[in-house]
């Protein structure tokens, strides 16, 4: 089997099929993504929140640390439409915790994120190597001129139906998001549920179906995730979490923290902050507000209605109201520095590949809390992960 060329490798002229996921609201930053481009993988910029001059800055800032390719993420689908009622549920059950950090009410009108036209023009005038992009597929007259420009294209898919498209409209690389992953679900076609394939079900079914090469995304956070995808049919991966708590990471301190805890800590999928579907670390906001998500309004609404509740828990260090994307690997995060990650990962992939005994996993487990509370029952409400 070959590795690591592959043609990931080939067609982005980068040394190992190992992309950093993209992470918006503070993981990735442009120091994360130069280090994971300079060791030899593909960083990539998160610009979901990103305005012009913002997404403009921030690529310059990558190319003054790295001469090496990496790529940039934009979100592809449709605002949700205005809910008043729904707008105002959300203000009435977000009040209590606005006001135990001393925050007003929160109330309309509401701001704006940037458009997607806009961004795109940032992205053909900077030319970055590689656009990724998630919750759809750009129209046909954004795709040729990104191809014009010579820009490689990576898709997202959760389930088949979204690879079959993806693939008619031409992409370079369909990204298999496993159910695992952390942050946002990239679902576009069909209910969020339908999109809650696992990584290892998901890649060799994409693989087989569709002839655009795959790369796997979700619970990947070592060498032996790297090297079980390539197995499968992947032609390289996309990890998140595991670089969450690396050196370079943007994350919280106490966000990075939670982390450590091993077996005290825990995932689920909530819209409870930004309106649309996520995995994030359980927290108080999440366990309170997961029984009315169906009165949520949606993205980018609650985003906005949540935005200054989460940076005043950022500032007090509280990371009971921070939204902590996180995939189910969450426990195997390591802190120490990107390029070393990158290279104990491909060291191990190696071994694994070549049929050798794999060096020793890098992780290392806090002990099991045999004393630990049972989870709630009301904790694990079915809509919870809808």
């Amino acid at each position: 089997m070959n590795w690591p060329n592959t043609i990931l490798t080939e067609r982005l002229s980068i040394r190992y099929p190992i992309i950093q996921a993209p992470m918006a609201g503070g993981p990735g930053t442009p120091q994360l993504v130069a280090a994971v481009s300079n060791a030899g993988g593909l960083g990539c910029l998160a610009s979901s929140y990103l305005h012009p001059d913002a997404l403009r800055q921030a690529i310059a800032e990558v190319r003054a640390l790295t001469d090496q390719p990496f790529a940039v993420n934009l979100p592809v689908g449709h605002p949700a439409k205005i809910d008043s009622k729904r707008i105002t549920r959300a203000c009435e059950l977000l009040a209590p915790y606005r006001a135990e950090l001393g925050l007003p009410p929160a109330s309309p009108p509401l701001p704006e994120l940037p458009g997607f036209d806009e961004q795109l023009d940032v992205i053909l005038e900077t030319q970055v190597p590689a656009l990724s992009f998630i919750f759809g597929i750009p129209d046909t007259q954004y795709l040729n001129l990104l191809r014009e420009a010579g820009i490689t294209l990576l898709g997202t898919a959760t389930h088949l139906l979204e690879a079959i498209v993806l693939e008619e409209s031409g992409v370079d690389f369909i990204i298999a998001q496993g159910a695992e992953a952390g942050g946002h679900r990239g679902t576009f076609i069909g209910h969020p549920e339908q999109g809650l394939v696992g990584t290892l079900t998901l890649a060799p079914l994409l693989a087989k179906h569709v002839s655009a090469p795959i790369i796997a995304a979700g619970g990947i956070m070592d060498g032996r995730g790297i090297a079980a995808a390539r197995v499968l049919g992947a032609a390289g991966v996309q990890m998140g979490t595991a670089f969450l708590a690396c050196r370079e990471s943007g994350a919280h301190p106490a966000y990075k923290a939670l982390l450590s805890q091993g077996s005290e800590i825990a995932t689920t999928l909530s819209r409870v902050f930004t309106g649309r579907h996520g995995r994030v670390l359980r927290n108080r906001l999440v366990n309170e507000l997961c029984a009315h998500e169906a009165d949520l309004p949606g993205f980018p609404f609650q985003l906005f209605l949540t935005q200054d509740l989460q940076q005043a828990a950022a500032e007090r260090g509280l990371t009971d109201f921070m939204a902590l994307w996180a995939g189910q690997g969450c426990h195997l995060c390591e802190d120490r520095p990107a390029t070393e990650l990158l290279a104990a990962w491909v060291k191990q992939a190696s071994a694994l590949l070549r049929g050798e005994n794999s060096p020793e996993p890098i992780h290392t487990l806090p002990p099991v809390n045999h004393q630990e509370k049972p989870i709630d029952s009301d904790l694990i409400n079915p809509s919870c992960f809808i």
